[in-house]
């Protein structure tokens, strides 16, 4: 009876690159669970007024076209416009034009250049600053107001902000009833202008970004702030958590396209299974190639 033959080295190393390229192929894409924070609700932020309006049935002509545009999941989402790895590096990493979504291109309706959008009523002087979040953290809430002269029909861009804050405050991991309350000092304006938050945690490098219309005057159209009731009603249909203090939040997909083509098609997930795999299988492959 013939001896067995042992498969060749070549051979052998070409079963473990089928087997680890086959495992990298088997994870499964599970994206990971995002801990939304909270929204401006004075004066009330884009998001929050449309989601005030009803996801299903908004009222304000740009909420109606902001559904036709991205689907109601933006507006149930109400308390996610972030990104996770911002670590203070908001004017480098937001291109002018996307302030308003943070540069995400799942809120990039929030960018629209309108005035038609709902606004608050404001005068210069002191203003109460209300922010409704749904997991409170430690940093800091940095609040810019556009310069006079500002035109609301072109994109905001980060040169249109006045560089002074109207209001900072330091944020702790609690918020009595869910609300962080402050104040701030308007300057003199004359008719429409965007206020601007900043949220930069300091217990992690995610921030937070949101856009509120305000009017020198009385709005055209008044922006109302969602309601307890409101709140609770659409937390089911939401994506996104509405508690946790974690800091391993994944980037989420922006909208500003690269510069150069992503090397590889593959997801990232995919893409990180089979980069570990291919170096698995490369070391092999060179173990086996040593062997005498």
């Amino acid at each position: 009876m013939p001896p067995s033959r042992r498969p060749s080295p070549a051979r052998r190393a070409a079963s473990v690159t089928a087997a680890a390229l086959a495992a990298a192929a088997a994870v499964p894409l599970i994206p990971a669970a995002a801990h939304a924070h909270g929204a401006v609700f004075n004066p009330v932020s884009r998001v929050a007024a449309c989601y005030a309006e009803g996801p299903e049935r908004p009222a304000s002509q740009v909420c109606k076209d902001l559904v036709a545009d991205s689907g109601t999941q933006p507006l149930y989402d109400w308390n996610e416009v972030n990104i996770a790895d911002a670590a203070g590096r908001h004017r480098e990493i937001i291109p002018d034009g996307k302030l308003c979504s943070a540069g995400r291109e799942k809120y990039r309706a929030l960018d629209w250049a309108r005035a038609d959008w709902p606004s608050t009523a404001v005068a210069p002087g002191p203003f109460d600053f209300k922010v409704r979040v749904t997991a409170p953290h430690s940093g800091t809430m940095t609040v810019y107001i556009t310069k006079e002269g500002f035109e609301p029909t072109q994109p905001l861009t980060w040169a249109d902000l006045d560089e002074t804050p109207v209001a900072s405050y330091d944020t702790t991991r609690t918020a009595a009833d869910g609300y962080y309350s402050f104040s701030g000092a308007l300057p003199a304006r004359t008719g429409r202008h965007i206020i601007y938050k900043v949220w930069q945690r300091d217990d992690s490098p995610e921030a937070f970004y949101s856009c509120s219309d305000v009017t020198f005057g009385a709005p055209s159209t008044a922006a109302d702030a969602p309601t307890e009731q409101e709140i609770a009603a659409g937390a089911e249909r939401s994506t996104v958590s509405h508690a946790g203090h974690g800091g391993d939040e994944r980037p989420p997909a922006l909208s500003a396209a690269p510069a150069e083509p992503a090397a590889s098609p593959l997801p990232l997930a995919l893409a990180g299974a089979g980069a570990i795999a291919v170096f698995a299988v490369g070391g092999l492959g060179l173990s086996l190639r040593r062997r005498p």
